[in-house]
Parts: C-alpha cells; sequence; structure tokens
C-alpha cells in the first residue's frame, strides 16, 4: 500500500494511520515518541495491526474527513451491500484511545475482524490469556 492510500487519526499526543483496506497499520501509545503496538506499515501484518473490513476483498473504498474532523470515515460497497467504517481518536482523558465504529448503510456485508498487538515495532508478542467465560 501506498502512503497516500493512509488516513491520518490524531488525539494530538500520538496518532495512527488507517489504510484503505480498513486496517490500522500504524500507532504508537501512548505518546508520539512510544514504541509502536501496530507496526505493519514497515513489515508485514505479523507486525501489528487492527483491521476491519468487509470479508469480500474486491468491495469498493470511499473515504472522507467529516467535515473539518480527523473523523475519518471508510466506506465499503459490495454486492450484497454497504458499510461505513468510522474511525477516531477522541481528545485524551486520562488514556489514549482509537474509536472503530461500523456502521450498515444497506444490506447485508459479511464482516472479519484481525487485531494484532505487537508491542516495540512489531518485535514483542504480548501474553494473553483467556478469562471467565471468554
Amino acid at each position: 500500500m501506498k502512503i497516500e492510500d493512509y488516513g491520518f487519526l490524531s488525539d494530538t499526543q500520538t496518532a495512527a494511520l488507517v489504510g484503505r483496506n480498513g486496517s490500522v497499520d500504524w500507532l504508537c501509545f501512548p505518546r508520539f515518541d512510544s514504541a509502536s503496538c501496530f507496526a505493519a506499515l514497515i513489515g508485514e501484518p505479523k507486525n501489528g495491526r487492527w483491521l476491519i473490513a468487509p470479508t469480500d476483498e474486491s468491495a469498493t473504498v470511499t473515504r472522507k474527513y467529516r467535515g473539518y474532523t480527523l473523523i475519518l470515515e471508510t466506506t465499503f460497497e459490495t454486492k450484497e451491500g454497504a458499510v461505513r467504517l468510522i474511525d477516531f481518536m477522541p481528545p485524551r482523558g486520562t488514556n489514549p484511545d482509537i474509536v472503530r465504529i461500523v456502521e450498515g448503510v444497506r444490506g447485508k456485508v459479511a464482516m472479519r475482524m484481525e487485531l494484532i498487538i505487537r508491542f516495540d515495532y512489531g518485535e514483542v508478542v504480548p501474553w494473553v490469556r483467556q478469562c471467565g467465560d471468554g
């Protein structure tokens, strides 16, 4: 993917890059100068990303920012319907946040989600354990 295919999100203390394919491929938490937790931009998906997209990879994609904001709207059109992915980082409270909303526009669209968190520029795999009822 080319750099111009990425949308920019920020809460003024850190930033994320979101590809046209619905993948957050770059994000440093909690600040700009922190090590990344998503680094697919400089490596591969296994270096960390958060993908939300239709299972139909031939979907047509349109993007825009809402008004004069950094709220990014990515619309995926498939043969069966359309879905909008809304991404933003709200102004910072105590902790940084990235918000991703999937909004059905029309019809039915099968979606997939892949969350690969890798700290320190894709080098460190976090410990994960299942708790409670899953």
